[in-house]
């Protein structure tokens, strides 16, 4: 871990660009471990308000500088000698173009700008390229963990020049979470050119196949199982204390979400203000707009990765459809007048309620389980074909804290099993004796929870995805044998031959034999 006065004392100054709520936060974490910082953002009101916010915050050890002018912001980065060191916090895309055409006559040789913003890993490498002209160095680095992560300590996936990061890496150890368990902080090199924000795109993947598992598992509660919101939180909590989901960050805060009730003076901006109590829960429209006004971009792409790498990744692609469907609302409420499909409806007969929550428990593993598989089995396989050779059992040991998909019980699973030298390049995580024993003895119990869930009309994508994922990523006898011989029919795609030496399991590759089903 960094020695924490040569880690400031390389860079003394860092400037922030983005006062948002993350680049706010990232500013007063910075101050804390004694940088001085300079902060802008194109938008003055977020500079305004974070100026006020300093005033309220004590404990600063370093100086907080709030700029409403770029020049002068790149400008207070001068007078500290050496390179200058910038952090980007601002949406993916253009924005980061612009910023960077207006301080690039700044920037000289040896400055180092890292990109905290959920960013497709190849605009980070066209802007790598475009610095290197320069001698600049553009680090592209994943920050997981929201805006209480980004003010307490994220995890970090930083990745591109080496050097640069040599540099900097000591820095952001000291900034970042840290692991319970070691003390090791969260934060490593993931690989050169765009490896450290693919491995933060790939994060928000795993993290939405999660994220969906959760919330089905909460109305399979509430509406299947009839618990009270009171009652599913201290189920949650106690999923997240115990098991194979202990300390599960996504747990740890659905626990808090059902228990948070609506108080006469609301939150500290007076939001869920309300004199007749209630949950604030049920002030929640039930949509998700991040994907459909693509202000939230990686898990699309996310999904288009496993399909462009081949890797089958149905949990996380089943949790993102159904994100769309639900932002949408204006025109699901068109399609439920057409297709009046049932509502969930109380799961009625059958075995006891709590049996019934522990195999739900155990079908939520399953989903949290089959997330990761897939998110690693993509990573894997982009590192081979990009030449990264990132270290698997770095993205576990990243993830331990400080991040949306923290797991502890899967991280301790993965990481030893990952640190093998014979696993460095492991494209099926299914291989893994202990992975494969974890899916399969649990198989019988995200059955019947889909059964009954079917059965009784609950929403369960991704869950009834990991169902079926399970199922055909090891059958031995697939029914695309069928789909096979169709394509045949109309494409002459022709096919292998079973029980044939060479053909029989055989390569991934384009079969010998072209039965004439019907002349043309």
């Amino acid at each position: 871990m960094s020695n924490r006065p040569e880690a400031v004392k390389q860079f003394k100054r860092i400037g922030v660009v983005g006062a948002g709520n993350m680049g706010s936060m990232m500013a007063l974490a910075f101050s804390e471990i004694g940088l001085d910082v300079s902060i802008w953002d194109a938008k003055g009101d977020n500079v305004d308000s974070f100026a006020k916010q300093i005033q309220e915050t004590k404990g600063l050890k370093g100086k907080i500088e709030p700029f409403h002018d770029v020049g002068e912001f790149t400008h207070s980065l001068h007078g500290e000698g050496g390179r200058k060191l910038f952090i980007f916090s601002i949406t993916h895309g253009n924005p980061a173009d612009l910023v960077l055409s207006q301080i690039k006559q700044e920037l000289k040789r040896g400055d180092i700008i890292l990109d905290g913003g959920n960013e497709h890993y190849r605009n980070t490498e066209r802007r790598q390229k475009e610095c290197e002209e320069i001698g600049v160095s553009w680090i592209g680095m994943g920050v997981s963990g929201g805006y209480q992560s980004a003010r307490h300590g994220p995890s970090m996936s930083p990745g591109g020049d080496p050097d640069a990061l040599d540099g900097v890496v000591p820095l952001l150890e000291l900034y970042a979470a840290k692991d319970p368990k070691t003390g090791l902080p969260c934060v490593a090199n993931m690989g050169p050119r765009g490896a450290g924000h693919y491995v933060k795109m790939i994060h928000n993947g795993i993290e939405v196949g999660m994220l969906s598992a959760v919330c089905e598992a909460w109305s399979f509660l509430s509406i299947g199982l009839g618990l009270s919101y009171d009652e599913i939180g201290d189920t949650f909590a106690k999923w997240n204390a115990s098991g194979e989901m202990r300390s599960s960050y996504l747990l740890e805060i659905a626990a808090d979400i059902c228990k948070t009730t609506k108080t006469s003076h609301g939150d500290r901006r007076g939001e869920g203000a309300s004199n007749i109590g209630g949950y604030v829960l049920d002030d929640i429209l039930d949509k998700v707009v991040q994907d459909d006004d693509s202000s939230e971009g990686t898990p699309t792409w996310a999904v288009m990765e496993s399909a462009s790498r081949h890797i089958s990744a149905p949990t996380v692609a089943s949790g993102l459809y159904f994100r769309i469907a639900s932002g949408n609302r204006a025109e699901r409420l068109k399609v439920a007048q057409k297709l009046s499909m049932p509502t969930p409806k109380p799961i009625i007969g059958g075995e006891e309620r709590e049996a019934m929550v522990e195999k739900l428990r155990r079908a939520v593993y399953c989903a949290f389980l089959s997330s990761f598989c897939q998110g690693l089995e993509i990573i894997s396989r982009a590192s081979i074909d990009e030449d990264w050779n990132i270290d698997l059992a770095k993205c576990i040991q990243i993830w331990r804290a400080g991040c949306i998909i923290q797991s502890e019980y899967i991280a301790d699973m993965f990481q030893p099993l990952l640190s093998e030298k014979e696993n460095h390049q492991l494209t099926n995580m299914k291989f893994l004796d202990r992975v494969g024993q974890e899916l399969q003895q649990n198989y019988a119990a995200i059955k019947d929870v889909v059964i009954a869930g079917t059965s009784f009309d609950q929403y369960l994508p991704a869950i009834s995805s990991t169902l079926e994922y399970m199922k055909y990523v090891g059958g031995t006898k697939l029914p695309t044998q069928f789909m096979e011989a169709e394509m045949d029919y109309f494409g002459a795609h022709s096919y292998n031959k079973p029980g044939v030496p060479g053909e029989d399991p055989g390569q991934t590759a384009k079969g010998s034999h072209h039965y004439e089903w019907k002349p043309a």
